[in-house]
């Protein structure tokens, strides 16, 4: 599962869009594909001060992908390629114990 962050403020209208652009195509994905989280720069002083002036902020796995203006057909295909890099899940029931 990959983990979409949003970083933004209240207010901010490039963050609505952004947030509205991360809907639209995570609701394109499988349902336990992306988990997304939000977190304001006015609730955090080290956010505030790495982001304030880039915001709305995206990152994928706590890498940045985009800040200011979000691509949908660029998030898709960055959130396929975090999907297909993920690790496998172990397809073995039987696990050797130590």
């Amino acid at each position: 599962m990959a983990t979409l962050t949003i970083i933004s403020k209240p207010d901010c209208h490039l963050c609505d869009v952004a947030r509205e652009i991360v809907e639209t195509v995570v609701a394109d994905l499988p349902e336990d594909a992306v988990e997304v989280e939000e977190f304001s720069i006015l609730d955090d002083p080290l956010l505030f001060e790495q982001w304030w002036e880039k915001i709305p902020v995206v990152l994928i796995d706590d890498q940045l992908h985009a800040h200011w203006r979000l691509s949908p057909e660029r998030l898709r295909a960055a959130l396929a390629d975090a999907q297909a890099t993920a690790s496998p899940v172990d397809s073995n029931p039987r696990k050797e114990s130590a």
